[in-house]
This record gives C-alpha cells, structure tokens and sequence, in this order.
C-alpha cells in the first residue's frame, strides 16, 4: 500500500485526484492539505510515502516546503506552473502532472513510483536538487529557514550577509541570524549576481549594505556595512565588487 498526501491549494484540483485515486487500490490518501504550511505539519507527521505536490500556493510555495524537510517523500508534482521546468523535474521527481492531466497519465506516473529504486537518490539531495533546477532561470527572492518549529521567511532584500558555517551558511537580516544547512556555492548560484557578491569565499555581501571599501594591508580591503559589520576582501571578491560598482 502506498500512503499519499496530497499538497493542492485547488479544491476542484484536490476532489478530481482523490476521484482518480479511487480507481488505484494500491493508493491509500491519509490526507489533504492546503498550503505548504500545512504540508511540511502533515508530512512530518503522517511520514507518507508518496506526495502530490503543487508548486505556486500560497504562504510558502512547494519547492520551499520541500526545502525545509529533513527526509522528503517521494514527489509527484500536480501543477499549473509553467512548462519551462517540466524537463528538469522530470529528471529528479518521480514525475510532473502539468494540470489538467487524465486518469492514463496519472497511472503512468505510479507506475513510476511503483518501480522506483529507493537507493537511487538519498531523499535530501533529491530535495536540493528540486530546487536548484527550479532555480535555474530565476533567482531566490526570499530564503525560508526552519529554526526549532518555526519557520521564518526572509525577503533577500532584508539579508545584509551572509557567512560560511561548516556544513550550514550563517544568514545576517535585521539584527538576528539564522542557520541554513546548506553551502555557500550552492547559495551564491541561487543569488542574484547584481544583488549579492561573493566578496569572500566565507563572505556574501548584499552590495545595497555596503557604504565604504577600504585598504587595510597591500592589496587588501574591507567592506563596511549599514549595520557597522566589517567583511574582509579576497582579491577575487575586489574583481567582483569593482565590476559590480564600477569602479
């Protein structure tokens, strides 16, 4: 038996899989949820082995729920969105339902799931993966983090920097910081290139935080901040920031 959640801010998208589901005996739904929200409560939970997920709803979006699990599911994606990342998913998903699809297409996508091999991808790769190919075209505008049980969505505008730690990356917004497992490789490439640079290989720097650069040693600088924080410069990080302020 394989217990599904289904992840639909849609009613009439929720009745209509429920109502094909019913024709899969082998498909058991423990539960139906409305948002992100909702879903990464209902998964953590519930542990289903499958998730038909939506992408654009509201609260937090379906890449940023699967973002924040430890160990996600195995994911169908049931969506509107659009067509240009179907081939991406493909590769990394078990399959993408692009809305609306008929009861056949349904079935070939759990026939995929009945012929996955579980030790192809560990889950939480799969998870990052997801996301980088969403990102590929379009850049973070908001980074979502998980401390403890909540979760905290950061506008990148509001990010002054950001630091390496270890297996994580330390992000600076407002006076507080947040812990987010994951490189800072990983994040510069998610980043708008205009917006963030690389001044460091432990430094991101929000170029709209910075007010002075200023030599301290031979071909050595610093990045003075809004909020008094000093940044040191490599010399890659001075290429950068010369090209991106034109100077």
């Amino acid at each position: 038996m394989i217990r599904c959640l289904i992840i639909d801010d849609e009613p009439l998208a929720q009745d209509l899989l429920q109502d094909y589901l019913e024709d899969f005996p082998v498909v058991q739904v423990v539960g139906v949820c409305n948002d992100g929200f909702e879903g990464h409560k209902a998964i953590t939970e519930m542990q289903p082995d499958l998730v038909f997920l939506d992408i654009q709803m509201p609260k937090i979006n379906g890449f940023e729920m699967l973002e924040l699990l430890e160990k996600p599911p195995k994911v169908i994606f049931t969506t509107a969105y659009d067509a240009y990342a179907i081939k991406a998913f493909d590769q990394q998903a078990l399959d993408y339902l692009l809305k609306p699809f008929s009861k056949e297409r349904l079935k070939q996508a759990l026939d995929k799931v009945l012929s996955e091999n579980h030790k192809s991808v560990d889950p939480t790769k799969k998870a990052d993966m997801l996301i980088r190919e969403h990102l590929s075209g379009e850049y973070l505008r908001r980074v979502v983090v998980k401390t403890g049980n909540r979760i905290h969505i950061i506008p990148v505008e509001d990010i002054a920097y950001i630091s390496a730690d270890g297996d994580y990356v330390k992000i600076f917004s407002e006076g507080k910081h947040y812990l987010k497992l994951t490189t800072m490789g990983d994040l510069e490439k998610m980043l708008d290139p205009l917006e963030f640079i690389r001044v460091h290989r432990s430094y991101l720097a929000n170029i709209l935080e910075i007010i002075k650069i200023e030599s301290y040693q031979k071909e050595n600088y610093l990045v003075y901040l809004k909020d008094g924080t000093q940044l040191p410069v490599s010399k890659s990080g001075m290429v950068k920031l010369r090209k991106a302020l034109r100077i």
